[in-house]
């Protein structure tokens, strides 16, 4: 039978006499597929945390946002979400592209809940989803090993005010990323976002911490 756990894992739970509810939770907590209310809830999100690892086994976090709904649940063990313009870094999507493995965690900050999810991931160019979501560049599916519901204890209340401003829209043009109008990255930015920038005005550093202050960035 699969286990979360290891001997680490183990150690530590009889360290502080947690065994006993280790195993239940693992038995009867811990699901192998997505259930209905599992469903409801990743698909009334619009923002999860992804965690990665690299070649080297070194993890990296991530915080992906979108319209509410953007994460769809296509099937039992499945769901998919689009990736949009970013850094150019790719240290997610490169490390799902080479090692699969992610972990990753939807949470209501309103109504404190949270949802893990373990799962393999891939990242597809040419993917039917893509025409279903506005300047989506890929689609990355996900094939859920476990699901979870955490306690939420721990969950400090937030309210959402609004939604970035950034989501894409099919009604209007998605506004340039403050930091690409950095006059210090116009020689490495792509040509079409340089010629937005000459437009809208290039920003040096204290102008850009300043938009940054007041949460305009």
């Amino acid at each position: 039978m699969s286990t979360l756990y290891s001997l680490e894992h183990r150690a530590l739970q009889d360290e502080f006499g947690t065994r006993k509810l280790a195993d239940f939770l693992d038995k009867h907590h811990v699901q192998h597929a997505i259930g209905e209310q599992e469903r409801g809830f990743i698909e009334s999100r619009d923002m999860f945390f992804l965690s990665t690892v690299d070649p080297d086994g070194n993890p990296t976090v991530s915080y992906k946002g979108g319209p509410t709904g953007f994460v769809r649940v296509t099937g039992p063990n499945a769901f998919a979400f689009p990736g949009y313009d970013g850094n150019g870094m790719f240290l997610s999507m490169g490390n799902i592209a080479g090692q699969g493995k992610v972990g990753i965690l939807f949470i209501d900050f309103e109504t404190p809940h949270r949802l893990r999810v373990q799962g393999t991931a891939r990242v597809l160019r040419d993917d039917p989803l893509l025409a279903e979501f506005e300047e989506a560049q890929y689609i990355v599916r996900v094939d859920v090993a476990q699901v979870w519901v955490n306690c939420p204890r721990y969950i400090h209340p937030h309210k959402k005010l609004d939604q970035s401003r950034y989501v894409p829209k099919a009604e209007c043009e998605t506004p340039l990323a403050q930091w690409k109008r950095l006059d210090m990255v116009q020689e490495v930015i792509a040509d079409e976002d340089r010629a937005r920038a000459e437009r809208e005005g290039v920003l040096d550093l204290d102008r850009y911490v300043e938009k940054l202050a007041r949460g305009e960035a």
